[in-house]
């Protein structure tokens, strides 16, 4: 297949392309378009095949649900049942943007977008370009992250055309993404919500709208459990080379990593380190990618994936990571980085005990 590259800037919009767009979408092909979290894989929500043809461009299981993305409030009433007052408060306070909500959904909704279940994960970008899109291909686009199930999601169109070129009929490119990590996902199907994937709506910014406490549970209940959100089952974010992560106080971590990394690369490995700004002149060897300031997890978590990428494309084979502290976005940036690491962690302040 012959993928088709289009650039677009959400400031001056081709309508044109995103006409042509929005008919290969509505004919149930498949259209890699920006968002302002990470570049999604869309296709037709209410197509099934469509929904088939994502799982297998992806290669991802097919009991992962996708997340139907809208353009505007009144189409939630469409695919959603029982929308609580809660989430109407979280759609007026965060919507457009980087925040999925999980309903009941109408049988209009095929399983086969749901991942199975009855239950649909919904959202409405920010990203000019892509609520263009949603108008012109129908109003409901199914769209996972433009990436190969398992690897770190794409925060701009070169990852995705490394990941889909010549298994999708077009990329439109945006530019890099502005939040660069997923949305939160808050679910709502069962009475009060819960958030089930932490992003850059924190539960603090959701709390506040609220006036409640909102719990969190990313863990399934056994082996056996259909995940209601991406990311909750299967390995995700993950990197080709092994990545740990390391928590303790800053020098302490600077000098654990820097020994770690002259042993990896006297015994021959390539080996790369994910730190801070502060940090990241303080070690000697490896090839270091600073990420923000330890202060700005908006700054850590926009260049997180790409970093990510970059070893990928270095073929870095091993990779250390500082930790981030865990306040606001920070719960989504660790998050994703043990999720990537297959929670390999090492904890010097357990050491200290």
């Amino acid at each position: 297949m012959n993928t088709e590259v289009v650039t677009i800037n959400q400031d001056n919009i081709d309508h044109g392309a995103i006409k042509r767009a929005g008919e290969i979408i509505r004919r149930g092909g498949l259209v890699a378009f920006p968002t302002e979290t990470v570049y999604g894989l869309g296709g037709d929500a209410l197509n099934p095949e469509s929904s088939q043809k994502i799982y297998s461009a992806k290669g991802r299981p097919s009991d992962n649900p996708l997340i139907v993305h809208i353009s505007k409030l009144d189409d939630l009433y469409k695919i959603a049942e029982e929308i609580p007052e809660d989430a109407l408060k979280l759609s007026e306070a965060y919507w457009p943007g980087p925040l999925t909500m999980i309903f009941k959904k109408k049988p209009i909704v095929p399983k086969e977008t749901t991942g199975g279940l009855e239950t649909v994960a919904v959202r409405m970008p920010s990203d000019k370009t892509a609520r263009a899109l949603i108008e012109a291909s129908g109003g409901f686009i199914a769209a996972p992250s433009a990436n190969i199930s398992g690897r770190p999601s794409p925060t701009s169109a070169k990852f995705v055309c490394e990941d889909m070129c010549g298994r999708i009929d077009m990329i439109i490119d945006g530019g890099d993404s502005e939040v660069g990590l997923e949305s939160t996902i808050v679910d709502f199907s069962e009475g009060k919500p819960v958030i089930l994937r932490p992003g850059f709506i924190s539960a603090e910014m959701i709390q506040s709208v609220l006036g409640v406490y909102v719990g969190t549970d990313p863990a399934l209940k056994h082996e056996g459990d259909r995940p209601k959100a991406p990311g909750m089952k299967y390995r995700h974010y993950a990197p080709k080379g092994e990545l740990t992560v390391i928590y303790g106080a800053s020098d302490r971590v600077v000098e654990k990593i820097n020994s770690l990394v002259s042993e990896d690369i006297r015994n021959g490995y390539s080996v790369g380190i994910i730190a801070s700004s502060e940090n990241a002149k303080k070690y000697r060897e490896g090839t270091v990618k600073p990420v923000g300031s330890a202060g700005n997890n908006e700054e850590t978590a926009h260049s997180l994936f790409r970093v990510l990428r970059e070893f990928d494309d270095e073929n870095t084979e091993k990779i250390y990571s500082e930790a981030f502290d865990e306040k606001g976005v920070g719960a989504a940036i660790m998050n994703r980085l043990l999720k990537a690491a297959g929670h390999k962690i090492i904890d010097l302040t357990k050491e200290d005990l």
